[in-house]
């Protein structure tokens, strides 16, 4: 494990820290030892999988007993079938602002088939927000500060060279190590988390 962690390392010496972190996208303890940036698009199968599969586990085995902070990033890819993808990603940061980053990037990709096809990610969200929230969403959706929030996230990750979604990046003090492709199964995940925690 170690070996990977270091091959992981000479690859991509120089990652700075991401965008400033979003109270509302943060799962856990912002002073956790380990921190897992995870940059995602509620259109992306992989995504979801990870997010229905891999992030409760993640909750369960580390974020409630505090040793790992999660933070959310969008990455809404600009290819054919995601043409949604970054109102999803603007509408479910504006559901932070008010607390519901959670229920609408759930309802997001648990509907994420259908919507993909109508369009209708803002009616998916809504379902899952009351009428007041509805209406702060709505207008905090067109804020330019959220919309420069979810840029932010975009001109990271491709500055950084993000090629695919999901990507996590584990970091613990100054040490960063980015994750993807076949490092996103659950045990080999598990055991960088541990090793970051040594």
């Amino acid at each position: 494990m170690k070996l990977i962690a270091a091959a992981l390392a000479a690859l991509l010496p120089c990652l700075a820290a991401g965008p400033e972190m979003d109270k509302g996208k943060t799962l856990g303890n912002p002073r956790a030892p380990v921190l897992i940036e995870i940059y995602s698009d509620f259109l992306c199968p992989a995504c979801k999988a990870f997010h229905e599969n891999t992030l409760p586990l993640l909750m369960k085995d580390f974020v409630t007993s505090g040793k790992v902070c999660i933070v959310s990033r969008e990455f809404p890819l600009n290819i054919t079938g995601h043409q949604h993808s970054r109102e999803a990603a603007g509408i479910a940061t504006a559901a932070a602002r008010i607390g519901m980053y959670d229920a609408v990037a759930n309802a997001l990709f648990r509907t994420q088939e259908s919507w993909e096809v109508s369009g209708k990610a803002w009616e998916t969200a809504a379902a899952v927000l009351t009428a007041d929230q509805q209406k702060k969403v709505q207008a905090l959706a067109k804020d330019p500060a959220v919309l420069k929030e979810v840029q932010d996230d975009v001109a990271y990750g491709t500055a950084i060279g993000i090629g695919q979604t999901p990507t996590l990046f584990l970091s613990r003090g100054s040490t960063r190590y980015p994750v993807f492709g076949s490092a996103l199964s659950y045990n080999l995940l598990k055991s960088m988390i541990n090793d970051l925690l040594k």
